[in-house]
Formats: structure tokens, C-alpha cells, sequence
């Protein structure tokens, strides 16, 4: 079974740093016009779980490996991935640090359901919007 690519999926643009660099910025021990950033599209998709970037991007804020994972694409394949860490995504103005999955070819960025999580975001699918559960700040669900 696959599922619909159409349904569930827009874009948004997002921001994405090193989030050494931002570390080493704060403290004084780099420009801050050093820190390597940049604005790409991020194709929200509800079926996604992980945050997924183009191997150029990674590249280009020069993440570090934090390892391979495993990876099933919706047509069902399976590969094997590089992860990166550090990535310091910014939304809405909220922002994180997430670990990622470097995806050859990928032309954009992908938002799974972690960062929707983590960002305490609301994807509607319907108006193609990705919003804030609550505008004035985070909720965490605990128990």
C-alpha cells in the first residue's frame, strides 16, 4: 500500500544553522556573520517522521555524522542513510535543534512529524498552513 504523496504534503520555508556555530557566536569565538545558515524550503509532510535535508545543505552548513539509520520510503524501498546532528531549525520563531537524515538528489528539505512535535506545531493540510498549537508559547504534553 502507498500512500497518496498529494495529500498531507505543502511547503513552508524554514531556516536552518549550525548550531555549533550559533554555540561558538554566543560565546564570542565566531563573527556572528560566520555562522553558516540558510533559508530553504521544507515540505511539511504528515506521513514523514524525521526531519530530511538535501545532501548540498548539510553540506553547507557543515553538519557533523552522528551515524546511519534506516530509511522506508512511502513505495515501500528501504536504504540505508547518513544522520547528521546540530541542525538549529527556526519556524514562526520557534526554534530547536534536531538530528537529520542526508537524502542524495532531495532538492528540499522535509518536515516530519518530530519537529511538528518538538515546535509544537499543527499542520492543516486543507488551508496548507503549518501553525502554532498555541501563538504565545510551547505546550509540552506531560503525564
Amino acid at each position: 500500500m502507498t500512500r497518496d504523496d498529494t495529500m498531507g504534503r505543502f511547503s513552508v520555508e524554514i531556516e536552518l544553522a549550525n548550531n555549533k556555530d550559533l554555540d561558538l557566536a554566543s560565546e564570542g569565538f565566531l563573527p556572528p556573520s560566520d555562522v553558516r545558515r540558510v533559508c530553504v524550503r521544507g515540505v511539511v509532510d504528515t506521513g514523514a517522521t524525521r526531519l530530511v535535508l538535501p545532501e548540498p545543505v548539510a553540506a553547507q552548513l557543515g553538519l557533523a555524522d552522528v551515524g546511519d539509520t534506516a530509511v522506508r520510503y512511502a513505495d515501500g524501498r528501504t536504504a540505508q542513510r547518513r544522520m547528521v546532528g546540530g541542525i538549529h531549525l527556526t519556524y514562526l520563531g520557534r526554534s530547536s535543534v534536531f538530528n537529520a537524515i542526508v537524502e542524495p538528489g532531495r532538492e528540499s528539505a522535509l518536515i516530519g512529524a518530530i519537529v511538528m512535535e518538538d515546535l509544537d506545531l499543527v499542520a492543516d493540510c486543507t488551508h496548507q498552513t503549518l501553525a502554532p498549537r498555541d501563538p504565545r508559547h510551547i505546550i509540552s504534553e506531560i503525564e
